[in-house]
């Protein structure tokens, strides 16, 4: 699903960001990235999501080359991803509704289609009841919930999560990790990244960690 060879990323600082990356994630895998904050685990994610490209090696996704793939086929293939971030990034001034539907809209699905899917989605995540709201009126955990409903609407291949937890209490981390394993239950293949050395406690997942850009 996700294999990346000898992969380098600089921003023309002296320290690159990447440096000779290697992995691969099948098909239906959970991992978790980790590492200390510069350590490379955003730019590794945003390789994933075709945000940014290589600055050499190469990085396939579901058997996509992304340094030769085509803008066409870039724009299905980030629709087959679902992104979640730590800050949310939701808008505040739409409804619930309308945050998660707004990636449907772009792809050009009918009405009746994401009206179904949204309500869908809020129902198997529990806040059928928050569709009117707006973000702001929302705790940091529904906030979070929110925006993974946005991610997996569209019933992507891939969910990546960057720093998922970072901004919520105990409680709040384990719900949301809770909700990723059952997510990942459904087929998808799961990509966390976290520099939380006790969200991985006792954990079987796999762990990459990265180190000013190395694998460790």
């Amino acid at each position: 699903m996700i294999r990346l060879f000898h992969v380098y990323k600089s921003f023309g600082s002296k320290n690159p960001a990447l440096i000779d990356i290697s992995l691969t994630v099948p098909k239906g895998e959970f991992v978790f990235v980790t590492g200390p904050s510069g350590a490379g685990k955003t730019t590794l994610l945003k390789i994933i999501f075709c945000a940014e490209k290589p600055t050499s090696g190469h990085a396939l996704v579901d058997g996509r080359n992304l340094t030769r793939i085509k803008d066409g086929e870039l724009s299905s293939l980030r629709r087959r991803i679902g992104v979640v971030f730590q800050d949310f990034k939701l808008l505040p001034r739409r409804t619930v509704f309308e945050n998660v539907a707004l990636s449907l809209e772009v792809m050009g699905v009918p009405p009746s289609r994401i009206r179904k899917k949204v309500h869908q989605t809020l129902r198997y995540l529990g806040l059928a009841d928050k569709e009117g709201y707006y973000p702001p009126q929302l705790s940091g955990g529904e906030q979070q919930r929110i925006a993974i409903a946005r991610a997996i609407v569209n019933n992507p291949l891939i969910l990546l999560a960057d720093e998922p937890t970072g901004n919520l209490d105990y409680d709040l981390t384990m719900e949301i990790m809770a909700l990723l394993k059952e997510i990942h239950t459904r087929g998808t293949t799961v990509v966390v990244a976290t520099h939380s050395q006790e969200l991985l406690k006792g954990t079987r997942r796999r762990i990459i960690a990265l180190h000013k850009g190395r694998m460790v």
